[in-house]
C-alpha cells in the first residue's frame, strides 16, 4: 500500500519531470512545488488556525480567563479548551502541514535512492515500481549532479579543504524563518502556543540533521518547499514579520521588569 500510494506516484513523477527537464534538480524543484500546490488547501486551514488563534488571544474573554485562574493552570487549560470548541479552532491545525510532510519526505527520501538506481539490483528493484510510459531505457542512470552536489549523497562544498554542509544550513535558516513568520507569538499562559514556539526552535534543528545525514536531494527538497511557503503566505498577506522578534522583546521585557523589582 506504502509503495501504491506514495512510493511509485513519486518515483514516476519525478522521472517524467526528469525525462523533459534533463536535470535532476530541476526535477525536484519543480516536484516540489507541484507538492506545495497540492498541499495548499492545508496551508490555508493551517492560517485560518493560525489566525483565529490569534483573534481568541486577543479577546476580553481570554485576558480575563487568564487573570481568573492564573494561579490554576488545570483550570485556566480547561478554559482554553472550552473557548477552542466554542470558536471552531484546532489547536494542532498550525502543525497539520508538518505533519503530513514526513509521509512525503520518507517517500521522496525513497524516490529520489530509487529513481538514481545504478547497480543491477537496484535498477531491478526500480523496474517493479514504474509506470508503462515511463521509458527507462531513454533516462536511466541519471545524471545525479546538481550545482557542486551528487544529489545522492550527503551534501557538502569543498572550502579550503573543509566540506561545508551549505545546504543543510540553508535548510535550518528556512525552516526557521517560515515557522516564525507563520505562527503567532506566545501569549502568558497559552500552553499550546508556547508548544508551537518550541517546535521553531527544534524542527528547524532536526530537519537541519536530516539533511545533513541524508541524500542532498531530499535538502533541495527542504529548502525549496520552505520558500515556496513563504512565499505562499506573503501572497495572502499573512506573514508574521514581528515574530521575528518575539523572543528579543519578551527577554527586553523580562529585563525592564527586573530592573522595576
Amino acid at each position: 500500500m506504502w509503495d501504491l500510494l506514495i512510493i511509485n506516484p513519486m518515483v514516476n513523477t519525478l522521472l517524467f519531470i526528469y525525462s523533459v527537464i534533463g536535470n535532476f534538480g530541476i526535477a525536484i524543484i519543480i516536484f516540489t512545488i507541484l507538492i506545495r500546490l497540492i498541499t495548499h488547501p492545508l496551508t490555508v486551514s493551517q492560517m485560518k488556525s493560525t489566525q483565529a488563534m490569534q483573534e481568541m488571544q486577543k479577546s476580553k474573554e481570554w485576558q480575563e480567563i487568564q487573570k481568573k485562574y492564573k494561579d490554576d493552570k488545570q483550570k485556566l487549560s480547561q478554559e482554553q479548551m472550552r473557548l477552542y470548541q466554542e470558536m471552531g479552532i484546532n489547536p494542532f491545525g498550525s502543525c497539520l502541514p508538518l505533519l503530513i510532510q514526513f509521509p512525503i519526505i520518507i517517500g521522496l527520501y525513497q524516490a529520489i535512492i530509487r529513481a538514481l538506481a545504478t547497480t543491477p539490483f537496484q535498477l531491478l528493484d526500480l523496474s517493479k515500481h514504474l509506470y508503462s510510459f515511463i521509458n527507462a531505457a531513454e533516462i536511466i542512470p541519471l545524471n545525479n549532479h546538481f550545482l557542486w552536489m551528487d544529489l545522492s549523497q550527503p551534501e557538502r562544498l569543498p572550502v579550503f579543504g573543509i566540506g561545508i554542509p551549505v545546504l543543510a544550513i540553508v535548510v535550518v535558516i528556512t525552516t526557521y524563518l517560515q515557522q516564525k513568520l507563520m505562527t503567532p507569538p506566545a501569549q502568558p499562559g497559552d500552553q499550546t502556543a508556547q508548544m508551537s514556539q518550541m517546535m521553531n526552535i527544534y524542527m528547524p534543528l532536526f530537519i537541519g540533521y536530516i539533511s545533513f545525514t541524508l541524500a542532498s536531494g531530499l535538502a533541495l527538497y527542504f529548502v525549496t518547499s520552505n520558500v515556496v511557503g513563504i512565499l505562499q503566505y506573503a501572497a495572502m498577506g499573512k506573514l508574521n514579520w514581528q515574530n521575528l522578534f518575539s523572543f528579543s522583546s519578551k527577554s527586553t521585557l523580562q529585563k525592564s521588569a527586573g530592573k522595576k523589582k
